[in-house]
């Protein structure tokens, strides 16, 4: 595949984590994927595969209801690309044990995803579990 890191990041961030279109998750990642996260100093790595991928999203409209996703920045170097974003919704379903408010609710998150061969192979990313959490109080 020839798609670019930037087009690969920008057109995945667009169709599938904004939660527009969860499966289109199979033209962005590939088949495994491995993701590093950090929510409040506890880090872990886990496998996501597109499926996986793509019920993760369905989760946050869940919670979050229909969602705007807005990409705040989208810098590329190379095969990496870092993108800093924020997320507002409204508490529609259970988060982290948190019934639900129908309050408006933002989170702010930023990742490094890099690309080979015009898919996502790996990713670090980081969430404001702790905005969360103040606005789920």
């Amino acid at each position: 595949m020839t798609r670019s890191t930037e087009d690969t990041v920008r057109a995945f961030l667009d169709q599938v984590r904004s939660g527009r279109s969860p499966e289109a998750a199979w033209d962005f990642l590939a088949p495994v994927v491995l993701a590093h996260q950090v929510r409040a100093g506890a880090r872990e790595v886990l496998e996501r595969s597109p499926a996986n991928y793509a019920e993760h999203v369905e989760e946050m409209i869940e919670m979050f209801g229909d969602f705007t996703f807005t990409v705040e920045e989208l810098l590329v170097d190379g095969d990496r690309a870092y993108a800093r974003w924020t997320q507002r919704g409204h508490h529609v379903g259970e988060i982290d044990g948190h019934p639900p408010t129908g309050k408006p609710i933002e989170t702010v998150g930023s990742a490094v995803y890099r690309v080979a061969d015009g898919r996502i192979v790996e990713y670090w990313i980081q969430q404001d579990a702790a905005g969360l959490a103040a606005q789920l109080e």
